[in-house]
């Protein structure tokens, strides 16, 4: 490995906790002003990618516990363009099955006490209008067809501060405005704006939220988990194969 620079980088959620199909795989531990962030770069297809478990590799750390900011800092050292963001989300409609794959495109923030921003010390106003990468976006749809999972191309993930699962109250508030709910998309998505990195998040339905008549357990969503890192690998291995054959004509558009 010639350098610890990375060209992209694959954030793992709940479920996917190791890099694979890397070549020379080198553990590396970033310093930045926000704490240590733990990552692995490795080689595939010729180029550098760098790999977080967001949770940690034994799912040790809870989100409201990620370090968002050591994290995105990290990797924007590492020169890292663009992220694919793995996340597992409950279903706040019927027609989100589990097993779908989801690729939002919008979110509502219900988070509380994160730190939300690299700049605490001056006012920079940063616009998410559009928070997601658009080409990213529509190249893993492609895949996502290709290899036959259930697909929904656009939604609004809701992201809450964890790591309590929400009331049956709050469940049919979230979904009369989101899609699918989640823990771990923000600070991540608006830290990486700031850092002017292209972010794709790929979202996997494990379970129904709580709107229903049976309520989702810590039980439940953990033998869901373990049923998403082949589809989440297969997914975000075969986009970023794809990805990296058309990446010099999607970074002219940058």
């Amino acid at each position: 490995m010639k350098s610890k620079r990375a060209d992209i980088a694959i954030i793992g959620g709940s479920g996917v906790y190791r890099a694979e199909r890397f070549e020379e795989q080198r553990q590396i531990e970033m310093k930045t002003p926000y704490g240590e962030s733990f990552l692995t770069v490795g080689d595939f297809k010729d180029r550098r990618i760098a790999f977080i478990a967001r949770h940690g590799e034994k799912h040790s750390i809870p989100p409201h516990r990620i370090n968002y900011r050591a994290n995105i800092h990290a990797l924007a050292q590492l020169g890292v363009q663009r992220i694919i963001s793995t996340c597992a989300v409950g279903s706040l409609r019927d027609d989100f099955e589990p097993g779908t794959i989801v690729l939002p495109d919008q979110f509502i923030d219900f988070t509380k006490k994160r730190d939300h921003t690299f700049y605490d010390d001056e006012a920079v106003h940063v616009s998410m209008a559009d928070p997601f990468c658009p080409e990213m976006r529509e190249l893993t749809g492609d895949v996502v067809n290709d290899l036959g999972y259930r697909l929904k191309e656009k939604a609004s993930y809701l992201c809450i501060e964890g790591p309590r699962f929400s009331t049956r109250a709050e469940s049919k508030m979230f979904k009369q405005f989101a899609d699918v709910v989640g823990m771990t998309l923000v600070p991540e998505c608006q830290l990486s704006r700031e850092k002017a990195i292209c972010y794709l998040c790929i979202a996997m339905v494990t379970d129904y939220d709580v709107y229903g008549e049976k309520p989702v357990t810590a039980g439940m969503s953990k033998k869901s988990w373990k049923r998403t890192p082949k589809r989440f690998r297969r997914s975000s291995g075969k986009q970023s194969k794809k990805f990296l054959l058309r990446g010099d004509a999607i970074a002219e558009r940058r």
